[in-house]
């Protein structure tokens, strides 16, 4: 086996992922819920960035009512985000893991699932 070689290849998948975090850490998704009464954005990483809120989404005539289906539908856009963000991630992210698992006998140890 190559050491050299080995190195070199160790190096360009570093690189590769650096570069893939950095576009998670800047890609935004969003999650929508209620038919768009309700918009989350997230980054690629899945932290909440904001939440928009639709005024038709409020009922003034039923406040207790009107804030438990708010805080459903928020808790609905979150998750659709988040459905978005592991399709995103498992994009940037999926060919690494499968390079670093593929590419060594037995896996990398210490790491579950390379």
């Amino acid at each position: 086996m190559d050491m050299q070689a080995l190195l070199q290849q160790a190096q360009q998948m570093q690189q590769q992922l650096m570069e893939a975090q950095q576009q998670l850490d800047e890609a935004q998704v969003e999650g929508t819920s209620g038919g768009g009464l309700v918009k989350v954005t997230v980054n690629g990483r899945g932290a909440v960035e904001e939440i928009v809120i639709d005024p038709r989404a409020i009922d003034p005539a039923d406040p207790e009512d009107t804030a438990q289906t708010v805080a459903d539908l928020v808790l609905a856009a979150i998750r659709d985000a988040e459905s978005s963000v592991e399709e995103l991630q498992q994009e940037k992210m999926g060919p690494l893991a499968e390079g670093l698992g593929g590419g060594m006998p037995g896996g990398m140890p210490g790491l579950p699932g390379f």
